[in-house]
């Protein structure tokens, strides 16, 4: 199933998007949050698409797409996931998975107009798998048990601004990585069973020309990896967001330029859709 929320910010109604159309959820659920997977959501939403009891919404056409998950409680990040990013940033390829966090606050629909922020001159662009958590993981036992614990998997695009990140940071990331609108991701959240989430392409295009190229199959550490890693350090909840890293093609290699107001960025992964942002300068009143 592919999961959506659409309508203006901080009033997007829950829906599920079919071959049929788009059927909204408010009857079923709240939002795609927490609760929802808690309460065994993509259970009760396939049988009330089986009853026939999801009414369609006629203009979501017309309708703003929101990120496809509720707020969540965290956003954690893999850094250098892929050999060839790591090359050139600079580093070697990690023997254990980089792990930094990002606000929730950063969360930002797959469309949203991006705001540089005040003082940036390196804001960069990162096409990422995310993996949306479905149930609670904590000390997982082996990565086989990891898969269980995934509600679905997003297209999110991992914003940085490397001057804050690398030369003003202090020695940690974060300071690149927590702009307001620094995390859009979707369209959609698709379910497992309808992913080989370590077989797909995924890409990214500044003013339409080409800029990442790879496969999920490069990463470094692989999603099963990742999530049980991470669980031995913290307790993942329904409703976080994992990014899992970038490939090579960012303009921190110094071949592209960074992001300038008017530029457009698109990123997209093969089945979980396609992304599409227009960059704007900071404005005091903004």
């Amino acid at each position: 199933m592919k999961f959506a929320r659409l309508g203006p910010v901080g009033a997007e109604l829950p829906v599920v998007v079919g071959d049929d159309g788009v059927r909204s959820l408010a009857g079923l659920t709240e939002d795609i949050d927490a609760r929802f997977w808690e309460s065994d959501g993509p259970a009760r939403v396939a049988a009330a698409l089986a009853a026939g009891d999801l009414p369609p919404v006629d203009d979501a056409g017309s309708l703003r797409i929101g990120a496809p998950i509720a707020r969540p409680g965290a956003i954690v990040c893999i850094g250098m996931n892929y050999a060839a990013h790591a090359a050139e940033s600079g580093a070697q390829p990690p023997t254990s998975p980089v792990i930094f966090l990002k606000a929730p606050n950063t969360l930002a629909g797959p469309n949203d107009t991006v705001t540089i922020p005040r003082g940036s001159t390196k804001t960069d662009w990162e096409v990422e798998l995310g993996v949306v958590i479905g149930k609670r993981a904590s000390y997982l036992d082996s990565p086989t048990d990891s898969l269980d614990h995934v509600a679905g998997f997003v297209v999110a695009n991992d914003l940085s601004e490397r001057a804050f990140q690398l030369e003003v940071s202090g020695g940690q990331w974060s300071k690149g990585k927590i702009a307001a609108g620094f995390s859009p991701v979707g369209p959609w959240l698709v379910t497992p069973d309808e992913v080989e989430h370590q077989k797909l392409a995924l890409r990214s295009f500044v003013n339409g020309e080409p800029r990442q190229d790879s496969s999920t199959g490069d990463q470094i550490f692989d999603v099963a990896t990742v999530i049980h890693h991470l669980s031995q350090y913290m307790v993942l909840d329904p409703g976080d967001l994992i990014m899992t890293g970038t490939p090579e093609g960012v303009a921190l290699s110094g071949r592209f330029a960074y992001l300038r107001a008017g530029d457009v960025v698109e990123v997209e992964i093969d089945g979980l859709g396609r992304q599409r942002q227009e960059y704007v300068a900071f404005e005091a009143d903004r």
